[in-house]
C-alpha cells in the first residue's frame, strides 16, 4: 500500500466513524428540535431558551471545547511519542485537575453575573421584562453545562490523539435523547414548562462527560486528581490556547453580533435562526467537522515528524473530499429549504410564519456551508503546525466583515440578512486562510482542488435543476404530510443518484476513492 493510500485511508476511516456517529446524533438532534418546535414553536419561551442556550454554548466554546481541543491535541500527540504511558496519564490528569478548578470558577462567576451577560448579549429583550427575566433564569441554570462540556473536550482531545473517535462522536446522541426525555416527561409538571429544556441540557452535558471516562480507562488514561501544574507540556498548551482562545473568541463574536442584532427583531427571529442553524449543522457536522476532526491528528503527526509531502497530500485530500460532499449539500439545502422545514417542523406550535422565517434563514445559511467546512479544515492545518495566531488574525478580519454586513443587510433582509452576513464573512475567512497557507507552503495541489470543486459545482447545478422540476410539478400545498415527505425523500434520493452519476461521467477522483474505500471496508 502506498504512502498516499495510507494517509487518505486513515483520514477517511476516522472521518467515516465520526460522520456515522454524527449522523445518528443529528437524527436525535432533529428529534430534539422537532419536540421543542412542537411544544414551544417560535414564540417567547423558545426565543428565551435559544438565547440562553447559545450564550452558554458561546462561552463554553470560548474557554473550553473550541480553544482547548485545538491546542491540546497537538501537544498531547507530541508528548505521547516521547513519554511513557504512565507519564502521559499523569499529564492528562494534571490537565483535568487544573481545568476543573478553572471552569468551576468561571461557572460560578457566570451564574452570579447572568443578568449582566444577558443584558450585553441581547439588549433587545429589555423591551419585554418577562422575556428578559426568563432568559436570565435559564442562562443561570444552564451555566454548569460549560463545566461538563469543557471537561468532555479534554477527554475528547485525549481519545482523538490515540485515534479513538467513536465515544466523543456518539456522546451528542445521548445528550439529545436526554433533552427529548426531559421535554416529554418534565414539561407537564413544571409551572414554567421551558425549564424542562434547561434541566435536560444540564443532565445531558454531565452524561456527555461521564461516558468518556470508561474509554479513557481502556486506553490507560483514566484521570485522577493530580496537582502537578508545573509540567512544561501544560504551559505549552496554555501558550497555544491563549491565541486559540482569542481566535475562537473572535469567531464567537460573530455569533454574539448575530444574537445582538436578532434580539432587536420581531419575536421569533432568534428561533428562526436557531432552527435553520441546526439544520445547517447536519451536513457540516457529518462532513466538514468529521473530516477536520479526523485530519487534525494525522496532520499533527506529519508536522511533528516533518513529513511535509504527506502533510500536503493529507491537506489536499481533506479539501477535495469536503468540497465533493458539501457543494451538492449547499445546492440541495437552498432549493429544498421550504419543503424541508415544512416536513420536519410544521406541526403543533410551529406555524406558517415560523416555517417561512426558518426557510429564509436556512437558504442564506446554506451559502456558507462550503466556506465554513473549508475553514474548519484549514484551521486544523494551522493548529497542527502549532500556529494559532494566523487563524486569529484572519478571524478578526472576518468578524469586522460580518459586523458591517449585519448592519448593512438587516434593514432590507431582516433575520435573513444576519444569516447571509454569516455566510459571506465565512467565505472571506476561508479565502484568507487559503492565501496565507499558499504563501507559507507554496503549492499544495491547488489545481487538483479547483478541478475537483469545478466538477462538483457543475454536477450540483444540473442536479439542482432536476430537483427543481420534480418539486415544481409534484409538491403542492393540498398534499398531506406523508405525501410531502415521500416526495421530498424522492427528491433527495434522486438528487444523490443524479450527482453520483454525473460525478462518474466527469471522472471524479473523489467518487472513485470513496467507492474503492467502501469496497475495502466491506471486504
Amino acid at each position: 500500500m502506498s504512502l498516499k493510500d495510507t494517509h487518505e485511508g486513515r483520514i477517511a476511516g476516522a472521518a467515516s466513524i465520526v460522520g456515522s456517529a454524527t449522523v445518528l446524533s443529528r437524527i436525535a438532534g432533529y428529534a430534539r428540535d422537532a419536540a421543542i418546535a412542537y411544544v414551544f414553536g417560535a414564540g417567547m419561551a423558545a426565543d428565551a431558551f435559544f438565547m440562553a442556550f447559545r450564550i452558554s454554548n458561546l462561552l463554553r466554546r470560548l474557554v473550553g471545547e473550541g480553544a482547548l481541543t485545538s491546542s491540546f491535541i497537538p501537544i498531547f500527540t507530541e508528548e505521547l511519542g516521547i513519554r511513557s504511558k504512565e507519564e502521559a496519564r499523569r499529564l492528562l490528569s494534571s490537565v483535568f485537575t487544573l481545568f476543573t478548578l478553572m471552569l468551576a470558577a468561571l461557572t460560578v462567576l457566570g451564574m452570579v453575573f447572568s443578568k449582566e451577560i444577558v443584558w450585553i448579549m441581547s439588549p433587545g429583550f429589555l423591551s419585554d421584562p418577562v422575556k428578559f427575566d426568563l432568559t436570565v433564569s435559564l442562562t443561570r441554570l444552564m451555566f454548569p453545562y460549560m463545566l461538563f462540556v469543557g471537561l468532555m473536550a479534554i477527554a475528547m482531545g485525549a481519545l482523538n490523539s490515540v485515534k479513538h473517535f467513536i465515544a466523543p462522536a456518539i456522546s451528542p446522541l445521548f445528550f439529545n435523547i436526554i433533552i427529548i426525555a426531559a421535554v416529554l416527561t418534565l414539561t407537564p409538571f413544571l409551572q414554567i414548562p421551558v425549564y424542562a429544556l434547561a434541566i435536560g441540557v444540564l443532565i445531558g452535558g454531565f452524561f456527555q462527560f461521564v461516558m468518556q471516562l470508561p474509554y479513557l480507562g481502556r486506553h490507560g488514561f483514566r484521570p485522577t486528581p493530580v496537582f502537578h501544574f508545573k509540567d512544561k507540556a501544560i504551559w505549552k498548551i496554555f501558550l497555544l490556547m491563549g491565541p486559540a482562545a482569542f481566535g475562537v473568541g473572535v469567531y464567537q463574536l460573530n455569533i454574539f453580533v448575530t444574537l445582538w442584532f436578532s434580539s432587536q427583531l420581531a419575536e421569533g427571529s432568534v428561533s428562526y435562526l436557531y432552527y435553520a442553524g441546526r439544520l445547517m449543522e447536519l451536513p457540516l457536522g457529518v462532513f466538514g467537522v468529521a473530516i477536520a476532526t479526523a485530519a487534525l491528528p494525522s496532520l499533527s503527526e506529519h508536522a511533528a515528524k516533518k513529513e511535509w509531502d504527506g502533510f500536503r497530500e493529507s491537506l489536499s485530500f481533506a479539501l477535495r473530499i469536503v468540497n465533493f460532499v458539501t457543494i451538492p449539500a449547499t445546492a440541495g439545502l437552498i432549493i429544498l429549504s421550504y419543503p424541508v422545514i415544512e416536513v420536519l417542523f410544521k406541526r403543533g406550535s410551529f406555524n406558517e410564519a415560523a416555517l417561512k422565517g426558518t426557510a429564509i434563514a436556512l437558504s442564506y445559511y446554506a451559502i456558507g456551508l462550503v466556506p465554513v467546512a473549508v475553514s474548519r479544515i484549514l484551521s486544523s492545518v494551522f493548529y497542527s503546525l502549532k500556529d494559532t495566531a494566523t487563524p486569529v488574525y484572519v478571524a478578526l478580519v472576518s468578524f469586522v466583515v460580518n459586523a458591517v454586513l449585519c448592519f448593512a443587510l438587516i434593514g432590507s433582509l431582516g433575520h435573513g440578512g444576519l444569516a447571509l452576513a454569516t455566510s459571506l464573512s465565512s467565505a472571506v475567512n476561508a479565502v484568507l486562510l487559503l492565501v496565507v497557507l499558499r504563501k507559507r507552503f507554496g503549492r499544495f495541489d491547488g489545481r487538483g482542488i479547483l478541478s475537483s470543486a469545478f466538477k462538483s459545482s457543475v454536477a450540483s447545478l444540473l442536479m439542482t435543476g432536476a430537483i427543481f422540476v420534480l418539486i415544481r410539478f409534484l409538491y403542492s400545498e393540498p398534499l398531506g404530510l406523508v405525501w410531502k415527505a415521500l416526495i421530498l425523500s424522492l427528491a433527495v434520493a434522486g438528487g444523490v443518484v443524479i450527482y453520483i452519476v454525473l460525478a462518474r461521467i466527469f471522472k471524479s477522483n473523489e467518487l472513485l476513492f470513496l467507492k474503492n474505500y467502501v469496497k475495502r471496508r466491506r471486504s
